[in-house]
């Protein structure tokens, strides 16, 4: 209990001291602080964002949290995973990418060694982005294999 009490005088005392000598930063009036991504229209979870619902806004509030999307670029074409609303700043950690790959379609399986180059046809046993690492299976001989998903659709796979 005493050192709760001391702790907390301690902490209150060091915010005193760092106010009076300006170490803390404030932001003054006017300063620029950046642009964030809002939508003009609710998007909702699983919807792709498209970046004519999308306009960028001066940030004005100094105690937005941080995360927040500051160019269209880097939300447009991406999977919402909440829903958005018209005005409210998008954070990044509510985004991600397209699938590349979808659960139960057909992909080419392609495994490549010095100048050998194996291709068969797979069935992804998940949903992916480019850059995930994703379990297959092969559709002719059924054995389940991991690998990459590429930019072009197709699956890298990996040796274990």
């Amino acid at each position: 209990m005493m050192f709760r009490r001391l702790s907390t005088i301690l902490g209150r005392a060091l915010a005193v001291a760092l106010s009076a000598s300006g170490l803390c930063m404030a932001t003054p009036a006017g300063a620029d602080m950046g642009m964030a991504v809002v939508p003009n229209q609710i998007i909702y979870p699983g919807q792709e964002i498209p970046a004519n619902a999308l306009k960028e806004v001066e940030v004005t509030n100094p105690n937005l949290a941080a995360g927040y999307a500051s160019s269209i670029d880097q939300v447009a074409g991406m999977i919402s995973s909440r829903t958005l609303l018209p005005g409210r700043t998008i954070q990044l950690s509510g985004l991600r990418a397209a699938y590349a790959v979808k659960r139960g379609q057909t992909v080419r399986l392609v495994f490549s060694i010095g100048n050998m180059t194996i291709s068969a046809a797979g069935a992804p046993l998940d949903n992916a982005a480019v850059g995930d690492l994703i379990r297959v299976r092969n559709v002719d001989s059924g054995v389940t294999v991991s690998g990459t998903v590429m930019a072009d659709g197709t699956v890298q796979v990996v040796t274990k």
